[in-house]
């Protein structure tokens, strides 16, 4: 799938073309997984709008795929790399030849890109190194730069996936969000956190700074906070960044949640007793995420984690979404169980249970 910048125009018989380079590049031995051919699908549909079947398409040698691709810039090629990620991560265990295979295509369209590398590293078994290497190509890279004025925060976290750092200041902001008007954004985030019992960012457990720009997302995308709703969230999170390397969010999320590659990121630890990719309806979830991540890219082009939130805090949720673009999500997403960020099934187990705590008896 092309998934190109705003004005790119691709046929749709150059969407199937470059479908069936993806489909080769991550296909094993005996044809693509039928989870495989299920995701790609659903994204394919959701930002081109055509329907593929990967499960029955001819293979497209690299050379061919880089031909089709030639002059249409290194961000579009790059992101078509990393579909091609996406369709082998989500592989346990990830066969070796699959991961020399999109390494060779990712070389014939000219793409160096780390997280080729960090599939290879999975493929091989060396899963510590991967972590790492995840942390070099993507989001490490961005807390560096953080802007601690954004942040309302002077305590910079040696791992801002961690649990943060002690800091009475930010945590009192946190806290003053509750006598804001309802329906503001920052109202709606202290609702979210007091209704799960999280900790405030700046309190003893609380999130760092930077991690907890996430959850202005949770509320403006209107995403839960389970693991699905995590899913989401970063996919839209990820494509929403004009840099590429915003792929880092949804890479690492999927090797925590869905296949075990990385077992524990910090603030989040994964938990395998459930496979969240094994049905179409969340592989549709995903792709609308990815859908509305492109449009906010498209209309604003800003990491939506180094977006100043606190300066934004005292307007309603609708105006704010509507200033960095995120459109509503799909009628389909909606229909494959897309939670709301205060729907009950959109919290986790242990998040149900201390809402129950919450409700007024009788």
């Amino acid at each position: 799938m092309p998934n190109g910048d705003a004005g790119e125009d691709w046929s749709v018989s150059e969407v199937r073309t470059v479908a069936r380079g993806i489909a080769t590049a991550v296909s094993p031995e005996g044809g693509l997984e039928s989870v495989q051919a299920s995701l790609l699908g659903a994204i394919t549909q959701a930002l081109e709008g055509v329907e593929v079947d990967y499960g029955d398409l001819e293979p497209l040698s690299a050379e061919e795929l880089a031909a089709v691709l030639d002059g249409r810039g290194g961000d579009v090629q790059r992101r078509v790399v990393h579909h091609m990620v996406l369709g082998e991560l989500i592989l346990k265990p990830l066969p070796p030849e699959v991961a020399r295979r999109v390494a060779h295509y990712a070389d014939a369209l000219g793409v160096e890109d780390q997280f080729v590398r960090v599939a290879r590293r999975y493929a091989q078994g060396a899963f510590g190194l991967a972590w790492l290497d995840l942390h070099r190509s993507g989001f490490a890279e961005h807390w560096e730069s953080a802007r601690m004025d954004q942040l309302k925060t002077t305590v910079k976290a040696p791992d801002q996936l961690s649990p943060g750092e002690p800091d009475p200041e930010l945590a009192e902001l946190w806290r003053a969000f509750e006598r804001y008007p309802e329906g503001t954004l920052g109202r709606c985030v202290w609702e979210m956190y007091h209704g799960r019992g999280f900790p405030l960012p700046g309190s003893q457990s609380g999130a760092s700074a930077y991690l907890a720009q996430h959850d202005f997302v949770h509320v403006l995308a209107d995403y839960g906070t389970n693991l699905d709703g995590e899913l989401e969230v970063f996919a839209l999170i990820g494509r929403a960044d004009p840099d590429p390397k915003g792929f880092a969010w949804l890479a690492t999320l999927l090797g925590l949640f869905e296949t075990g590659y990385v077992a524990d990121a910090g603030f989040f630890t994964g938990d395998l007793r459930e496979r969240h990719l094994d049905t179409s309806e969340m592989h549709v979830r995903i792709a609308d995420a990815l859908r509305r991540g492109r449009a906010g890219c498209d209309a604003v082009g800003v990491d939506l984690l180094e977006v100043d939130y606190h300066e934004l805090a005292d307007r309603p949720v609708v105006e704010v979404r509507n200033e960095l673009g995120i459109p509503d999500k799909s009628a389909a997403a909606q229909a494959c169980g897309s939670n709301g960020v205060f729907d009950l099934d959109g919290m986790s187990r242990i998040q149900q249970s201390y809402a129950a705590t919450l409700q007024p008896e009788g």
